[in-house]
């Protein structure tokens, strides 16, 4: 009985004494290399390596698709075609990067350039007042601006920002109506 008391006191102790511990596992996430995809196509956006920040940024939005992340990853490829003359490949991105997150008044700005370079400002313009939504207004007065009516568009900007006083968009509209004051007086 000693003996099995002896070996079963040996083989528990081996057990505790022999450092065992579960490998480590390591997990792919994909939001988290989609944002390093996304930084390594700005750092190659500065350099002006244009090929390659577009296929970081696609690589990014394949990582993360469909979520507010997304919109970032796609409004940065929307200015790399703009910045390498390509508003038709840009237009898409703006419009899914609005889309996805329509808080974001760099997003409009940026598709409303868009629109400016590809001459549809008075088509975008007309679309604008077929339904009564307030991010709309956003758009028509950056269209208004484009198409040189600071007034009217410093109007309808005034108007969105009196009637969504709490959106996260408003204090942005509200600085970019400052600046068309000053372009106006």
């Amino acid at each position: 009985m000693k003996k099995f008391a002896i070996i079963l006191i040996l083989l528990g102790s081996v057990f505790m004494f022999s450092a065992f511990k579960t490998p480590e596992t390591y997990e792919i996430e994909a939001q988290k290399n989609a944002n390093i995809h996304n930084n390594k196509g700005i750092m190659y956006m500065k350099d002006y390596w244009w090929y390659a920040a577009i296929q970081e940024f696609k690589i990014a939005i394949s990582l993360n698709p469909e979520t507010q992340a997304s919109a970032v990853y796609y409004n940065n490829l929307g200015e790399c075609y703009m910045k390498i003359g390509y508003p038709d490949l840009a237009q898409d991105c703006f419009e899914r990067a609005v889309k996805l997150y329509s808080l974001n008044f760099q997003y409009f700005l940026n598709l409303a350039e868009c629109y400016e370079a590809l001459g549809i400002t008075d088509k975008k313009l007309a679309h604008t007042y077929e339904n009564d939504v307030p991010l709309n207004y956003i758009m028509r007065g950056l269209l208004l601006e484009k198409q040189g009516n600071l007034t009217d568009a410093i109007t309808v900007l005034d108007e969105f920002t009196a009637k969504e006083p709490d959106l996260l968009i408003t204090p942005a509209v509200k600085d970019y109506i400052k600046t068309l004051v000053q372009k106006v007086y």
